[in-house]
């Protein structure tokens, strides 16, 4: 237990620290806006494809465990989709509802979870799986976001689902990265420095970005919908995945990385697919910032189970 606590409150102390830099105004809108750019298109994912590109493909890959972290994420999609229809959530909030309740933060909070609590074979392990899981979360996402959109009544462009996964720069990363892996394409090693030093300002940037971008005074006015949305992604989630890796027979050592991922808080990506897909950006908000704050709780709970 002392390990898991070592890990978990550093890392949520580096995103408070981002929070009360914003209230002090070190991370100005601009310089924030410009600072996630640069860490979701750039740092993260050289991170990831360096880690996962220098990784033994087939000694980090486990098919189980990438089924048993996939099922769970479906099986909430239609549990979330099923409490819409029988409650009284609004249209305009449906879609965010849904995907607050199981599109996980796997880049900027997952992996950092991941990398000081289990270190580099865990890392490439997650690494891996998270790739697959951003190309189902991101699937989903749009599904939700289109189905409960006024202006579309759920038509469906298979361009714009296209768009959402090659224009993922983490997507990308995690399978240019398995190329790299399976065929075993060396990395210069001038490259793999860049690489090394580009990688270095990853997590620590985004736990403080996470932070700044906290917003706390639309919790009030959703806090049904946030509740709710809470204990499908923090507790519903990660449960469904633990019952899915005992069932299989997969040893703790094997399953933590995944069983982390999916107890990710709602990701802040939540918020600008909401925006784009006319969801509830207030909504998503609101989810993002409570769930940030919750998961180190759970993140305790669910770790130190195994510690």
């Amino acid at each position: 237990m002392r390990q898991v606590v070592n890990t978990i409150v550093p890392v949520f102390a580096v995103i408070v620290l981002g929070w009360v830099l914003r209230t002090r105004e070190f991370f100005p809108p601009q310089m924030l806006a410009s600072l996630n750019r640069m860490v979701y298109y750039f740092a993260i994912p050289a991170m990831i494809f360096r880690e996962v590109a220098g990784a033994e493909f087939l000694l980090h890959f486990n098919l189980a465990l990438l089924c048993s972290s996939l099922i769970p994420v479906v099986i909430v999609f239609f549990l979330a989709l099923f409490v819409v229809k029988i409650t009284a959530v609004p249209l305009s909030s449906a879609g965010t509802f849904v995907q607050s309740a199981y599109h996980g933060n796997l880049g900027y909070i997952g992996l950092a979870v991941v990398y000081y609590f289990l270190g580099d074979i865990g890392f490439r392990s997650a690494s891996i799986l998270a790739g697959f899981l951003m190309i189902l979360q991101n699937l989903l996402s749009v599904l939700a976001l289109q189905w409960f959109n006024e202006k579309t009544n759920g038509r469906h462009n298979p361009w714009f689902f296209i768009k959402k996964i090659i224009g993922n720069p983490v997507v990308c990363s995690a399978l240019v990265g398995i190329f790299f892996s399976i065929l075993r394409i060396p990395i210069p090693e001038i490259i793999n420095r860049g690489l090394k030093i580009v990688s270095g300002m990853a997590l620590p940037l985004a736990l403080l970005i996470i932070g700044a971008s906290l917003s706390f005074a639309l919790i009030r006015s959703h806090f049904r919908l946030v509740l709710g949305a809470g204990a499908f992604k923090l507790v519903a989630l990660p449960l469904l995945g633990l019952i899915a890796y005992r069932r299989l027979g997969i040893p703790a050592c094997q399953f933590l990385p995944g069983l982390i991922l999916l107890a990710c808080p709602t990701a802040t990506i939540a918020y600008v697919m909401a925006t784009e897909m006319n969801g509830s950006p207030d909504l998503a908000s609101a989810a993002v910032s409570t769930n940030t704050l919750a998961s180190c709780l759970t993140f305790i709970l669910w770790l130190g189970l195994f510690a």
